[in-house]
């Protein structure tokens, strides 16, 4: 049956703040806070996490492919034609073929320098890495192949004081063969762009050459050290994979950014868990709140129950009474929460930096968290399974106290009257 007018209304008189039952009202108050608070803090860490997710996937795996192919036995060599085959299969978006090796890099304008990872490729394919090439701060990729330069990016320039123009030294051990052993390769090249891809550890370690430059540099001449292909959905490898295999046509070691950064994402998807985990006992002591709120409402409002059921009240209209006072509380809560959640959660960044200009610290420090910004990204599976947990308990906390007012004797209850 639905719910009478005259149910309505009692429950919504009983939710009003009285002399008598004053503490309950403050109860019923908390108990709204608590959901309300609960709600929006389970909104905006999912969000937070989900943009942690969407822009470290975008960024690590955006600039560093997402199938690796290394070569065995043999040199690579045929790095073009592998390339070029690779790139004809279905899902492939490109294919591109690099130079990759450690350095130690320093300049004339800092005291210390520091490990760089350095990358060589073509202009074309440069070119095409939209991580690089739309993320240029100062300076210009254009001839980059004839200029003979470099790009670094934005914190590794910032650390070693350098500006588009400047010379960047760079060390490597893969030098010149001599009968006293190998000796380390010295040499300088001219900063020709500063990038800014977002990630403070890619920014603070990436440098570009031209792809003969890098062969030379590392003493490499003729062959790449691996082809970086890059897929139109990334999180569609196991349907490529044969398929590469088959067009590759020599021996190769293939791997994925699955395995290389594993362990990585595997702990970010833990994190989440744990935290929605965590929140939920936000929500959950607010809907014990309502529970108990609810029984000293019962035993405070005992006399008029019994009046109710003298005047013909049944069991269940007095149930459902205390059904909708309690219900309203969890309802009202969610709804409020979920508004404060998805304001907070659509303007994380800015709020991040109010605090940081009001009390004068960094709350989230780009060197420990990989990103210059709080992402922030709103999944409506998220909220909606929020929303409805949060409605869910918040019923349930309602029954066993409506209960307990619905069995109330109305005898024993005017016994002393």
């Amino acid at each position: 049956m639905g719910f009478a007018p005259f149910e309505w209304m009692i429950a919504v008189r009983y939710l009003r703040a009285r002399r008598s039952s004053g503490f309950v009202s403050v109860i019923a108050g908390f108990s709204f806070l608590g959901i309300m608070l609960g709600v929006a803090t389970l909104i905006v860490v999912m969000s937070v996490m989900n943009g942690f997710h969407k822009d470290l996937l975008d960024k690590i795996v955006g600039i560093n492919g997402h199938i690796f192919l290394q070569a065995v036995d043999t040199p690579l060599t045929d790095y073009d034609n592998v390339a070029r085959r690779v790139a004809n299969v279905p899902g492939v978006d490109m294919a591109v073929p690099m130079i990759e090796g450690s350095a130690f890099a320093s300049s004339n304008y800092a005291q210390s320098g520091s490990g760089v990872l350095v990358r060589g490729i073509k202009e074309a394919d440069l070119d095409r890495l939209p991580s690089i090439a739309a993320h240029v701060r100062s300076g210009t990729l254009t001839a980059f192949d004839k200029a003979g330069g470099v790009a670094i990016g934005q914190r590794l320039a910032d650390n070693l004081n350098l500006r588009v123009g400047d010379k960047i030294k760079l060390i490597t051990g893969n030098g010149a063969q001599t009968p006293f052993g190998v000796v380390p390769r010295v040499k300088s090249y001219t900063v020709d762009a500063i990038f800014q891809i977002g990630m403070a550890e890619f920014d603070g370690i990436f440098v570009y050459m031209p792809l003969p430059s890098a062969q030379a540099f590392f003493n490499e001449d003729g062959q790449a050290s691996v082809i970086e292909v890059f897929l139109h959905d990334p999180e569609r490898i196991d349907s490529v994979r044969d398929a590469i295999q088959a067009a590759v046509v020599r021996p190769v070691m293939m791997t994925d950014w699955r395995e290389r950064n594993r362990t990585f994402f595997d702990a970010l998807n833990v994190e989440r868990n744990v935290m929605f985990v965590i929140l939920t006992l936000i929500v959950l002591v607010a809907a014990l709140n309502i529970i108990s709120g609810l029984i000293m409402l019962v035993k405070d409002k005992s006399h008029d129950i019994a009046i109710l059921r003298t005047m013909g009240a049944t069991r269940g209209a007095v149930m459902r009474i205390f059904l909708i006072t309690g219900a309203s509380i969890g309802v009202a809560g969610t709804f409020a929460g979920f508004l404060l959640g998805l304001v907070v959660a659509d303007n994380v960044e800015p709020i991040r930096q109010f605090l940081n200009r009001l009390l004068h610290a960094n709350f989230f420090p780009a060197e420990l968290y990989f990103l210059s910004q709080l992402p922030s990204v709103v999944d409506p599976r998220d909220v909606a399974s929020v929303v409805g947990m949060t409605l869910v308990l918040s019923v349930l906390a309602t029954l066993y106290p409506s209960w307990r007012a619905a069995k109330l004797d109305p005898v024993e209850a005017l016994r002393y009257e």
